[in-house]
């Protein structure tokens, strides 16, 4: 099993990074448990996660309030990375390190084909090595697609509301740097970039991070993302908008 933690967004001890080990179970309750929340909306022993067969399992302890996963009240459930558990006040997010990738996926994670980036300059073109694109940034000035309009939303972290629209291809996520600048101190100063090519090609790729870059959960090297996709950086949360 990857290496995994809860991460509090939101409530009384935001910021708080939660380990999940594999075969280990983390009680979760007011006045028992391994994370102790001071919420009145919380129950004395309220849920509980379980690492079972490589997954993560929920079980509400039969909690006055009940437990919500992504916006349902559930019993028990096996969490995705990504997912979005809500016990009182506190909200948390499930994030998955990196499985080891097979070759094809490594493959098919750094390849585009010429149709896909038929659309740039002949001087904005990736030279391709033997298939694969180039580990340097697609050039220092990739153009956006003719009509494209792309913003990034923090949704959580220091810097919860602000937006970012996409003026260029390529968008690097930074502390206090790039076209995403970010003021968590957990952000390295250039963390990750996002690459457009298209609607239906936009990547997501961490630049040697020290904590890593997730998409919808599950920590990364190159991701493809889409509409609504979240991109986690640090103690930062950010979610993709296309109109």
């Amino acid at each position: 099993m990857a290496d995994a933690f809860l991460q509090i967004v939101s409530g009384a001890r935001q910021g708080l990074n939660v380990p999940l080990v594999p075969g280990g179970q983390v009680v979760i309750g007011r006045k028992r448990g391994d994370l102790i929340l001071d919420d009145a909306l919380v129950s004395g022993r309220h849920c509980r996660i379980r690492g079972v067969g490589g997954q993560f399992v929920l079980q509400d302890l039969g909690s006055t309030n009940g437990t919500m996963v992504d916006g349902r009240l559930v019993r028990e459930v096996t969490l995705r990375p990504g997912a979005e558990v809500t016990i009182g006040s506190t909200r948390m997010i499930l994030y998955v390190g990196e499985p080891p990738a097979s070759k094809e996926e490594k493959e098919q994670a750094g390849h585009l084909s010429e149709l896909d980036i038929a659309w740039l300059l002949d001087e904005e073109l990736v030279e391709l090595q033997g298939g694969g694109r180039s580990a340097d940034l697609i050039g220092q000035d990739l153009r956006l697609p003719p009509g494209f309009h792309a913003e990034i939303e923090v949704v959580a972290g220091s810097d919860q509301g602000t937006r970012f629209g996409f003026s260029r291809g390529n968008n690097t996520i930074g502390r206090r740097t790039g076209e995403v600048p970010l003021t968590d101190v957990e952000v390295s100063r250039h963390h990750a970039v996002i690459e457009v090519f298209g609607r239906q090609m936009i990547f997501l790729r961490d630049l040697g991070s020290t904590n890593g870059t997730y998409h919808n959960g599950r920590r990364v090297s190159v991701a493809k993302l889409a509409a609504g996709d979240t991109v986690g950086c640090g103690k930062t949360v950010m979610k993709l908008v296309l109109p």
